[in-house]
């Protein structure tokens, strides 16, 4: 029974491995502060005005994001990241709110594992900010899938 267990759980999180996950999550969340930032401020249209104030205010809450993962990296023990993941840009409206609703899906399916690997290791505390963090994540997608028009994807969990 116990090797069912063992193989049954991938390899066990540390502290480092842990460091290193919310440093990727980090660098997601510079991402989308650049990205908001950037497509409020271009999408054209009036069919576009009411998500792209939207999208100003999801910066601002990337931004808080930002400093409580930055502040869990550091409680942890080590040197948040200061580089963000690359920034897809295109001149259609259309286009833009897909790429943020792609990034948000992954945001989330990391953020739900990364949940379970804070309670493997009794960060209790960072877990329960990580699903505070989530909760607006998940706003956010809907928020953009509503603006798209299409249903909102289920991110799943990612492995």
């Amino acid at each position: 029974m116990s090797d069912q267990k063992a193989s049954a759980t991938p390899t066990a999180i540390t502290r480092e491995k842990l460091i290193d996950l919310l440093n990727e999550d980090l660098s997601r969340e510079y991402q989308a502060i650049i990205a908001y930032v950037n497509y409020s401020q271009v999408l054209k249209g009036a069919q576009y005005m009411n998500i792209a104030d939207e999208l100003a205010v999801h910066a601002t809450e990337e931004l808080a994001h930002a400093i409580a993962l930055a502040n869990h990296i550091d409680y942890l023990g080590g040197m948040p990241s200061v580089t963000p993941k690359p920034v897809k840009t295109s001149e259609k409206n259309e286009d833009m709110l897909r790429f943020d609703l792609e990034n948000e899906t992954e945001t989330i399916r990391n953020y739900r594992r990364r949940i379970r690997q804070c309670d493997e290791l009794n960060e209790f505390a960072i877990g329960e900010s990580i699903r505070e963090i989530l909760m607006q994540e998940q706003d956010h997608l809907i928020a953009l899938a509503t603006a798209l028009g299409v249903d909102p994807p289920n991110p799943g969990i990612a492995d």
